[in-house]
């Protein structure tokens, strides 16, 4: 996710906190990890690079209402970062309290804000196929395949359980 680079408007300590929390993801310890992260001064917690590695972490352990509550956060603070957006529709979709309706609609906003962003189309077409609403599924695909290089998005939508309703179509495209 490029954290490295989002990291170099810290300061010491806290870059040093937060390179070792990568490190320690890269390791898949998310408990090391956490701890280093919370070392980070308060005023640098929601600063973009500690958010992205905090809901990484929430990510990977599952805790699926830390992760929507910090890529919430992130939203709010950058809601002009597509991967924001993303993530807290993957969230959402999977805490108890969302699921793939919820997470739908976050991903609606977010094509008004970016439409040419290939990886919000192909997840809202996942989410319309799980829904039952294949037409609808159909067509944000095609729109992926335009966005994203239909080799590419076809590919990937083949692996893809949420477009299984759809891989026999997908296969002949």
């Amino acid at each position: 996710m490029g954290y490295r680079r989002m990291n170099k408007d810290l300061e010491m300590p806290d870059r040093h906190y937060l390179s070792a929390a990568i490190g320690w993801l890269g390791l898949g310890n998310c408990d090391e990890a956490y701890d280093e992260l919370v070392k980070i001064s308060s005023a640098q917690q929601t600063h973009p690079a500690v958010l992205a590695v905090s809901y990484e972490i929430h990510a990977r352990v599952k805790n699926w209402e830390l992760a929507a509550k910090t890529a919430r956060t992130m939203t709010d603070l950058r809601p002009d970062e597509p991967q924001s957006w993303i993530s807290l529709a993957y969230a959402t979709r999977r805490q108890p309290e969302g699921g793939i309706a919820a997470a739908r609609e976050i991903l609606v906003k977010a094509h008004q804000a970016f439409p040419q962003e290939a990886i919000i189309v192909y997840n809202l077409a996942c989410y319309e196929s799980q829904l039952g609403q294949l037409p609808q599924a159909r067509e944000w695909l095609g729109q992926a395949f335009a966005l994203g290089g239909k080799k590419q998005i076809k590919q990937m939508a083949l692996s893809d359980h949420d477009l299984e309703p759809l891989w026999a179509e997908i296969e002949k495209a």
